[in-house]
């Protein structure tokens, strides 16, 4: 901390200045958790994880802390035991906003170097200029033309990435992926860039719609017609990565705002952000400001900087042969007859979607992880690990030894490196990286009664993702980001089954600036031909409803790579295992700790559990 941070600390419980300070920093978390979380009330005694939180939404409390006067991390927010302790351990924010860590990256315009996830789409071939991401919200009654424009502009001059152009188009970005640059070091390729604030005007990216008579039941139809015909507006080579529609109900009903934005310029985690922005654009207009969402404290050009300089530092070069062990030798096909290579495109005829209800999502989610302390990833990879095994080919024992190949998706805002905020940063940031899971050969029918095999798995499965180095984003920064690792690393191919969880969306909010009914909320979304990227898909979310959660997942695959009946016979499995797991939730003795919970080297899980069992005995 230089002097100048020190002289401006403020304690979290009130300051000498009278006004930097928060009174009650525990209430203030609770109530914020509770939102994010859409629950009733949080006690200060509870855990952010223990109440069912996942890393997306951590994210989600840090950004609506900071407006509230505290400064937290996602770590923080993940590992505090209580909300109480999280609370003490919370800064304050500055009367500019600023708080007590180091200086706030300047905004940087003009070239910077594409992250890994955008030369891995370049490499995807295909129309990827209109792949795209869209989210349609409620929007107050006499929510005009002119507001539609200064809200849209603010996002535009606040995020720089709406304003991305990319010379020669999106697909560009992956030029370079196996090039490199003069000096032998870095790949070469297109370089995207972000203009100045203000070089984008909103009024020609809004259309406007007046739909004074249309139904509630028609209204989606139009909305999806229109952003249909918005996403083919989109042009990165001409630095259009934004579309809006509104949609004109008159002065006495909600109307609809739907953004399309291409996917090189926001995720999951952006929409959060950009929903929060919207409905703080509306405020300040309702009250007669000029809209001005907070500032943003690590600018997304200032993130793709560090992630080219890390890509190539001693610490990820280490982990090349962590990655190459992953993906050599390849474990037993799930299944599929052709190379992935040659694999057809994306259909919406090899599409299967599932639910499961809130009567197993609800312990799945909230106390399945807790079970290990862990996260619903562990879950819910723990019953996909297990369900491939039960799945594959019968009389191949598992398949090389119990061994299954997933290509991962995470959120990948990550601390890498002190100094770095990205709670309020839109942008897409996904990492894919590849795991394999081992569990030999588990007594499949055990596990699906629920019984001690699916517990053992779910502590292995948590274990070999702790062990993954800051969430597996040196793969990407390896493959993609490094001349001298990336063509070895893509010699070896991909996993053909790529799994994302989404994490938790409300559903069937009528408040202003809620998601709206009838639209899948983020759906990637392009013109017909783009390619699939592995043989098989899972995207799964979780709903919060009025009956409570229930998590839908998404199959998608490969018409030449997999018959219908036998991807649908892969969901049903993984479903089965999840089933088993939310009823192991009850089993006496099903927690425990895992050697990651504890700081001694060399312990395992046998000798875990063997003192655990003593310590029973004792008491």
């Amino acid at each position: 901390m230089t002097d100048l941070d020190r002289s401006t600390t403020t304690l979290v419980g009130g300051g000498a200045d009278g006004g930097a300070g928060v009174p009650d920093p525990a209430g203030t978390l609770c109530a914020l958790i509770a939102d994010v979380l859409g629950l009733a009330a949080v006690d200060p005694g509870q855990s952010f994880t223990g109440l069912g939180g996942d890393s997306i939404q951590a994210i989600q409390v840090v950004s609506r802390a900071r407006p509230a006067g505290l400064l937290v991390t996602t770590r923080e927010v993940l590992r505090s035991e209580t909300v109480a302790a999280l609370a003490a351990g919370a800064r304050a924010v500055g009367r500019s906003g600023a708080g007590t860590g180091p200086a706030r990256p300047a905004r940087r315009f003009g070239p910077f170097a594409p992250t890994p996830i955008m030369a891995w789409l370049g490499e995807l071939g295909g129309p990827v200029d209109t792949y795209n991401q869209s989210l349609v919200l409620r929007t107050p009654a006499g929510f005009g033309a002119e507001d539609a424009v200064r809200v849209v502009q603010a996002l535009l001059d606040t995020h720089d990435i709406l304003r991305l152009r990319v010379p020669g188009g999106a697909g560009a970005t992956g030029a370079g992926a196996t090039g490199m640059d003069s000096a032998g070091t870095e790949p070469a390729g297109v370089r995207p860039l972000v203009p100045p604030p203000g070089s984008v005007d909103a009024r020609a990216l809004i259309e406007h719609v007046e739909a004074g008579a249309v139904g509630d039941e028609e209204l989606p139809g139009l909305v999806t017609e229109r952003i249909r015909a918005a996403r083919r507006l989109l042009a990165p080579a001409e630095g259009i990565v934004l579309r809006a529609v509104r949609v004109d109900r008159g002065p006495a009903r909600q109307g609809r705002l739907a953004l399309v934005v291409h996917h090189l310029a926001v995720d999951g985690v952006s929409w959060r952000i950009l929903q929060d922005d919207l409905r703080s654009c509306w405020e300040a207009l309702a009250a007669g400001r000029a809209p001005e969402p907070a500032p943003v404290p690590t600018p997304f050009a200032h993130w793709a900087g560090l992630l080219r300089a890390d890509a190539t530092s001693g610490r990820r070069m280490a982990e090349a042969v962590r990655w190459t062990d992953t993906l050599r030798p390849a474990p037993e096909p799930l299944g599929g007859v052709c190379a992935l290579d040659r694999l057809d495109a994306e259909s919406a005829v090899n599409r299967h979607t599932l639910t499961l209800p809130p009567d197993v999502t609800g312990p799945l989610l909230t106390l399945a992880p807790g079970l290990v302390n862990g996260t619903v990833n562990d879950v819910l990879l723990t019953g996909l690990a297990l369900a491939v095994l039960a799945w594959r080919r019968p009389g191949t024992g598992g398949g090389d030894g119990g061994s299954v190949l997933v290509d991962i998706e995470g959120h990948g805002r990550e601390e890498i490196t002190d100094g770095v905020d990205l709670s309020r940063t839109v942008g897409w940031f996904t990492t894919m990286y590849p795991v394999r899971f081992d569990l030999g050969l588990p007594d499949l029918a055990d596990a699906r009664a629920g019984g001690p095999t699916v517990g053992a798995a779910l502590r292995q499965v948590k274990e070999t993702l702790r062990a993954i180095p800051d969430h597996g984003i040196g793969y990407g920064l390896l493959r993609h980001g490094n001349s001298r690792t990336g063509p070895g690393l893509a010699a070896l191919g991909i996993p053909e089954i790529g799994f994302n969880y989404l994490g938790r969306f409300p559903m069937g909010d009528t408040a202003d600036w809620a998601a709206a009914p009838g639209h899948d909320f983020a759906l990637d979304d392009a013109d017909e031909g783009l390619p699939m990227a592995h043989a098989v898909e899972v995207n799964a979310a979780a709903h919060e409803g009025p009956d409570g959660l229930t998590l839908s997942a998404t199959w998608t695959w490969a018409g030449n790579a997999y018959p219908a009946d036998r991807v649908r016979a892969l969901a049903d499995e993984w479903f089965a295992m999840l089933r088993a797991l939310a009823r192991h939730t009850a089993l006496p003795g099903a927690a425990g700790l895992t050697p990651s919970d504890v700081s001694l080297t060399g312990l395992s899980q046998a000798d875990l559990d063997a003192f655990e069992s003593q310590l029973g005995d004792l008491l």
